[in-house]
């Protein structure tokens, strides 16, 4: 049995990008076909949102807990782990919301 690198698994597991082609490149049938490989695979984006959403959550406790307990540099590092989550929390609602919403080419 083989065994697996544990970051390329890491990586499908909290990034999505490897789910989806581009929908704008090729010809207009081309363009369709991705587009509606995308549509199929935007199911997926709601996991991906709860995943970074409990990451976020995980981050911002244990800043409130390390401020709490009096760690600087450890409140600190949990609360900019925090912000860099936010970011990715909002890509996938727009990206949700945009499959949701916006025409097919």
């Amino acid at each position: 049995m083989q065994e697996r690198e544990s970051s390329p698994v890491f990586y499908r597991y909290f990034f999505f990008s490897w789910l989806f082609r581009d929908a704008g490149r090729g010809s207009l049938s081309e363009r369709r076909a991705a587009w509606h490989h995308n549509l199929a695979q935007a199911r997926w984006l709601p996991t991906y949102l709860r995943r970074w959403l409990t990451l976020s959550a995980l981050f911002f406790s244990g800043g409130v807990g390390a401020e709490a307990i009096g760690g600087v540099w450890s409140c600190a590092a949990c609360f900019v782990l925090f912000s860099s989550a936010l970011p990715v929390v909002s890509v996938i609602i727009v990206a949700m919301l945009g499959f949701r919403y916006l025409p097919s080419p």
